[in-house]
Protein backbone atom coordinates (compact mmCIF):
# COMPACT_ATOMS: atom_id res chain seq x y z
CA UNK A 1 0.00 0.00 0.00
CA UNK A 2 1.38 3.38 -0.96
CA UNK A 3 1.05 6.51 1.08
CA UNK A 4 -0.83 9.42 -0.41
CA UNK A 5 1.97 11.89 0.24
CA UNK A 6 2.77 14.58 -2.31
CA UNK A 7 6.14 15.28 -3.91
CA UNK A 8 7.22 17.85 -1.27
CA UNK A 9 6.61 15.30 1.46
CA UNK A 10 8.71 12.78 -0.44
CA UNK A 11 11.55 15.27 -0.69
CA UNK A 12 11.21 15.82 3.06
CA UNK A 13 11.43 12.09 3.62
CA UNK A 14 14.61 11.96 1.56
CA UNK A 15 16.26 14.82 3.41
CA UNK A 16 14.88 14.01 6.86
CA UNK A 17 14.66 10.23 7.35
CA UNK A 18 12.29 10.57 10.28
CA UNK A 19 9.78 12.76 8.46
CA UNK A 20 7.51 9.86 7.54
CA UNK A 21 6.85 9.15 11.20
CA UNK A 22 4.82 11.05 13.74
CA UNK A 23 4.79 10.89 17.51
CA UNK A 24 1.44 10.92 19.28
CA UNK A 25 1.09 12.27 22.82
CA UNK A 26 1.23 10.08 25.88
CA UNK A 27 -2.56 10.09 26.27
CA UNK A 28 -2.96 8.32 22.92
CA UNK A 29 -2.12 4.91 24.34
CA UNK A 30 -1.91 3.13 27.66
CA UNK A 31 1.03 0.76 28.01
CA UNK A 32 2.78 -0.83 30.95
CA UNK A 33 5.91 0.96 32.09
CA UNK A 34 8.94 -0.95 33.25
CA UNK A 35 8.84 -1.08 37.05
CA UNK A 36 11.57 -3.26 38.56
CA UNK A 37 9.69 -3.79 41.82
CA UNK A 38 6.57 -4.92 39.96
CA UNK A 39 8.66 -7.26 37.81
CA UNK A 40 10.30 -8.86 40.85
CA UNK A 41 6.93 -9.28 42.53
CA UNK A 42 5.55 -10.72 39.31
CA UNK A 43 8.32 -13.31 39.06
CA UNK A 44 7.68 -14.33 42.64
CA UNK A 45 3.98 -14.80 41.96
CA UNK A 46 4.67 -16.74 38.76
CA UNK A 47 6.71 -19.20 40.82
CA UNK A 48 3.35 -20.62 41.89
CA UNK A 49 1.85 -20.83 38.41
CA UNK A 50 2.07 -22.95 35.28
CA UNK A 51 2.03 -21.05 32.00
CA UNK A 52 2.15 -22.32 28.41
CA UNK A 53 3.23 -20.01 25.59
CA UNK A 54 2.96 -20.95 21.89
CA UNK A 55 5.14 -18.81 19.63
CA UNK A 56 7.92 -18.54 17.06
CA UNK A 57 10.97 -16.24 16.86
CA UNK A 58 9.65 -13.04 18.47
CA UNK A 59 8.31 -15.18 21.29
CA UNK A 60 11.81 -16.55 21.63
CA UNK A 61 13.06 -12.97 21.96
CA UNK A 62 10.55 -12.35 24.75
CA UNK A 63 11.66 -15.49 26.59
CA UNK A 64 15.27 -14.33 26.32
CA UNK A 65 14.10 -11.17 28.03
CA UNK A 66 12.41 -13.18 30.78
CA UNK A 67 15.63 -15.16 31.35
CA UNK A 68 17.55 -11.90 31.73
CA UNK A 69 15.11 -10.69 34.38
CA UNK A 70 15.49 -13.73 36.64
CA UNK A 71 17.27 -12.90 39.90
CA UNK A 72 18.45 -16.53 40.03
CA UNK A 73 18.36 -19.37 37.48
CA UNK A 74 15.83 -21.32 39.55
CA UNK A 75 13.48 -18.37 40.13
CA UNK A 76 11.32 -19.53 37.22
CA UNK A 77 11.75 -22.58 35.00
CA UNK A 78 11.53 -21.71 31.29
CA UNK A 79 11.31 -24.99 29.37
CA UNK A 80 10.36 -26.09 25.88
CA UNK A 81 7.72 -28.81 25.70
CA UNK A 82 6.97 -31.11 22.78
CA UNK A 83 5.01 -33.85 24.53
CA UNK A 84 1.50 -32.67 25.49
CA UNK A 85 1.45 -35.29 28.25
CA UNK A 86 4.53 -33.79 29.93
CA UNK A 87 4.25 -32.88 33.60
CA UNK A 88 4.41 -29.13 34.17
CA UNK A 89 5.21 -28.24 37.80
CA UNK A 90 4.36 -24.92 39.45
CA UNK A 91 6.84 -22.18 38.68
CA UNK A 92 7.16 -23.17 35.02
CA UNK A 93 6.88 -21.03 31.92
CA UNK A 94 6.52 -23.81 29.36
CA UNK A 95 6.71 -22.95 25.68
CA UNK A 96 6.66 -24.49 22.22
CA UNK A 97 7.51 -23.34 18.72
CA UNK A 98 4.11 -23.81 17.12
CA UNK A 99 3.22 -24.14 13.45
CA UNK A 100 5.02 -22.55 10.54
CA UNK A 101 5.83 -18.91 9.93
CA UNK A 102 3.75 -17.30 7.16
CA UNK A 103 1.06 -19.91 7.86
CA UNK A 104 -0.73 -18.57 10.95
CA UNK A 105 -3.50 -21.16 10.75
CA UNK A 106 -0.91 -23.88 11.40
CA UNK A 107 0.07 -22.13 14.61
CA UNK A 108 -3.51 -22.20 15.85
CA UNK A 109 -3.89 -25.87 14.92
CA UNK A 110 -0.64 -26.87 16.65
CA UNK A 111 -1.50 -24.87 19.79
CA UNK A 112 -4.92 -26.52 19.85
CA UNK A 113 -3.47 -30.03 19.45
CA UNK A 114 -1.04 -29.56 22.31
CA UNK A 115 -3.69 -28.35 24.72
CA UNK A 116 -6.31 -30.90 23.69
CA UNK A 117 -3.65 -33.60 23.82
CA UNK A 118 -3.22 -33.22 27.57
CA UNK A 119 -1.30 -30.00 28.16
CA UNK A 120 -4.44 -28.17 29.27
CA UNK A 121 -4.57 -30.45 32.32
CA UNK A 122 -1.07 -29.34 33.27
CA UNK A 123 -1.26 -25.54 32.99
CA UNK A 124 -3.14 -22.63 34.54
CA UNK A 125 -2.57 -20.06 31.78
CA UNK A 126 -2.10 -20.43 28.02
CA UNK A 127 -1.40 -17.98 25.22
CA UNK A 128 -0.45 -18.14 21.56
CA UNK A 129 1.15 -15.34 19.57
CA UNK A 130 1.36 -14.78 15.84
CA UNK A 131 4.57 -13.40 14.31
CA UNK A 132 4.96 -10.22 12.29
CA UNK A 133 5.89 -12.35 9.28
CA UNK A 134 2.44 -13.97 9.33
CA UNK A 135 1.02 -10.74 7.89
CA UNK A 136 1.44 -9.25 4.43
CA UNK A 137 -0.20 -6.22 2.86
CA UNK A 138 -2.83 -8.57 1.39
CA UNK A 139 -3.64 -10.57 4.53
CA UNK A 140 -7.37 -10.96 5.17
CA UNK A 141 -7.21 -9.80 8.79
CA UNK A 142 -10.92 -10.38 9.40
CA UNK A 143 -10.81 -13.98 8.18
CA UNK A 144 -7.70 -14.73 10.23
CA UNK A 145 -9.25 -13.17 13.30
CA UNK A 146 -12.41 -15.25 12.88
CA UNK A 147 -10.28 -18.39 12.73
CA UNK A 148 -8.42 -17.28 15.86
CA UNK A 149 -11.64 -16.38 17.68
CA UNK A 150 -13.29 -19.72 16.87
CA UNK A 151 -10.19 -21.69 17.91
CA UNK A 152 -9.82 -19.90 21.23
CA UNK A 153 -13.55 -20.08 21.96
CA UNK A 154 -13.44 -23.83 21.43
CA UNK A 155 -10.42 -24.24 23.68
CA UNK A 156 -11.98 -22.11 26.38
CA UNK A 157 -15.16 -24.18 26.26
CA UNK A 158 -13.30 -27.50 26.43
CA UNK A 159 -10.83 -26.37 29.10
CA UNK A 160 -12.64 -24.05 31.52
CA UNK A 161 -9.89 -24.41 34.12
CA UNK A 162 -7.34 -22.67 31.89
CA UNK A 163 -7.09 -18.89 31.62
CA UNK A 164 -6.50 -18.02 27.96
CA UNK A 165 -4.62 -14.79 27.28
CA UNK A 166 -5.00 -13.03 23.93
CA UNK A 167 -1.95 -11.34 22.39
CA UNK A 168 -1.95 -8.70 19.67
CA UNK A 169 0.26 -9.29 16.64
CA UNK A 170 3.75 -7.77 16.77
CA UNK A 171 4.75 -4.93 14.45
CA UNK A 172 7.84 -4.01 12.47
CA UNK A 173 9.60 -0.73 11.93
CA UNK A 174 8.82 1.20 8.75
CA UNK A 175 11.54 1.75 6.19
CA UNK A 176 12.59 5.40 6.05
CA UNK A 177 14.97 7.73 4.29
CA UNK A 178 16.36 7.58 0.76
CA UNK A 179 15.70 3.87 0.20
CA UNK A 180 12.05 4.23 1.17
CA UNK A 181 11.68 7.25 -1.11
CA UNK A 182 13.22 5.47 -4.10
CA UNK A 183 11.11 2.35 -3.52
CA UNK A 184 7.96 4.44 -3.40
CA UNK A 185 8.99 6.43 -6.47
CA UNK A 186 9.45 3.18 -8.42
CA UNK A 187 6.18 1.72 -7.19
CA UNK A 188 7.89 -0.84 -5.00
CA UNK A 189 6.60 -1.70 -1.52
CA UNK A 190 8.14 0.14 1.41
CA UNK A 191 9.05 -2.28 4.21
CA UNK A 192 6.49 -2.31 7.00
CA UNK A 193 3.92 0.04 5.49
CA UNK A 194 1.31 -2.34 4.08
CA UNK A 195 2.14 -5.14 6.50
CA UNK A 196 1.58 -2.99 9.59
CA UNK A 197 -1.77 -1.88 8.17
CA UNK A 198 -2.84 -5.55 8.09
CA UNK A 199 -1.46 -6.14 11.58
CA UNK A 200 -3.34 -3.15 12.93
CA UNK A 201 -6.57 -4.37 11.30
CA UNK A 202 -6.16 -7.70 13.10
CA UNK A 203 -5.19 -6.02 16.37
CA UNK A 204 -8.17 -3.67 16.22
CA UNK A 205 -10.44 -6.72 16.09
CA UNK A 206 -8.58 -8.26 19.02
CA UNK A 207 -9.04 -5.13 21.12
CA UNK A 208 -12.66 -4.66 20.13
CA UNK A 209 -13.51 -8.26 21.00
CA UNK A 210 -11.45 -8.92 24.13
CA UNK A 211 -10.29 -5.69 25.77
CA UNK A 212 -12.01 -5.36 29.14
CA UNK A 213 -13.73 -8.73 28.71
CA UNK A 214 -10.94 -11.31 28.62
CA UNK A 215 -7.19 -11.03 29.33
CA UNK A 216 -5.47 -9.15 26.49
CA UNK A 217 -1.72 -8.52 26.35
CA UNK A 218 -1.22 -5.67 23.88
CA UNK A 219 2.21 -6.49 22.47
CA UNK A 220 1.73 -4.14 19.52
CA UNK A 221 1.03 -1.19 21.82
CA UNK A 222 4.20 -1.91 23.78
CA UNK A 223 6.30 -2.17 20.64
CA UNK A 224 4.95 1.09 19.21
CA UNK A 225 5.27 3.11 22.42
CA UNK A 226 8.23 4.92 23.89
CA UNK A 227 8.93 4.69 27.63
CA UNK A 228 7.18 8.05 28.07
CA UNK A 229 4.03 6.74 26.37
CA UNK A 230 4.43 8.59 23.05
CA UNK A 231 3.72 6.44 20.00
CA UNK A 232 5.62 5.69 16.82
CA UNK A 233 3.28 6.01 13.84
CA UNK A 234 3.28 6.64 10.10
CA UNK A 235 0.58 7.91 7.78
CA UNK A 236 -1.29 6.20 4.94
CA UNK A 237 -4.03 8.10 3.14
CA UNK A 238 -4.37 10.54 6.01
CA UNK A 239 -4.63 7.87 8.71
CA UNK A 240 -1.99 7.12 11.33
CA UNK A 241 -0.85 3.52 11.85
CA UNK A 242 1.46 2.20 14.58
CA UNK A 243 4.98 0.95 13.87
CA UNK A 244 7.67 -0.53 16.06
CA UNK A 245 9.93 1.98 17.78
CA UNK A 246 13.26 1.61 15.91
CA UNK A 247 15.21 1.52 19.18
CA UNK A 248 13.54 -1.81 20.07
CA UNK A 249 14.91 -3.77 17.09
CA UNK A 250 18.17 -4.17 15.21
CA UNK A 251 16.63 -5.76 12.12
CA UNK A 252 13.22 -4.10 12.02
CA UNK A 253 11.24 -7.05 13.37
CA UNK A 254 12.94 -9.03 16.12
CA UNK A 255 13.39 -7.53 19.57
CA UNK A 256 16.84 -6.40 20.65
CA UNK A 257 18.00 -6.16 24.27
CA UNK A 258 16.02 -2.99 24.94
CA UNK A 259 12.89 -4.34 23.29
CA UNK A 260 13.19 -7.72 25.01
CA UNK A 261 13.49 -6.11 28.44
CA UNK A 262 10.51 -3.84 27.86
CA UNK A 263 8.18 -6.56 26.63
CA UNK A 264 9.36 -9.28 29.04
CA UNK A 265 8.91 -7.00 32.05
CA UNK A 266 5.40 -6.10 30.95
CA UNK A 267 4.48 -9.72 30.25
CA UNK A 268 5.70 -10.96 33.63
CA UNK A 269 3.73 -8.24 35.41
CA UNK A 270 0.65 -8.95 33.28
CA UNK A 271 0.67 -12.71 33.85
CA UNK A 272 1.21 -12.25 37.57
CA UNK A 273 -1.79 -9.92 37.76
CA UNK A 274 -4.21 -12.55 36.47
CA UNK A 275 -6.70 -13.95 39.01
CA UNK A 276 -5.78 -17.19 40.70
CA UNK A 277 -6.86 -20.18 38.58
CA UNK A 278 -10.06 -21.91 39.62
CA UNK A 279 -9.49 -25.59 39.01
CA UNK A 280 -12.44 -27.96 39.36
CA UNK A 281 -12.05 -30.24 42.37
CA UNK A 282 -11.53 -33.96 41.65
CA UNK A 283 -14.62 -36.16 41.86
CA UNK A 284 -13.21 -37.94 44.94
CA UNK A 285 -12.91 -34.62 46.76
CA UNK A 286 -16.47 -33.65 45.84
CA UNK A 287 -17.78 -36.90 47.29
CA UNK A 288 -16.36 -36.18 50.74
CA UNK A 289 -18.74 -34.55 53.26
Amino acid sequence: MRSARGFPARIGALLLPGALLMVLPRSAVATAEEKPDATRAGLERLSQRRVFFGHQSVGGNILEGVHALLPAPDALSVVEVKDPAATIPAGTLAHAFVGQNEQPETKLAHFERLLDGGLAKQVDVALVKFCYIDFTSSTDAKALFEKYRATLAGLKSRHPGVTFVHVTAPLTTVQRGAKAWFNELRGRPVFGVGENVSREAFNALMRRTYDGKEPLFDLAALESSQADGSRETYEVNGRAYPAMVPAYSDDGGHLNAQGRTRVASALVTFLASLPEPQREAPASAKAQP
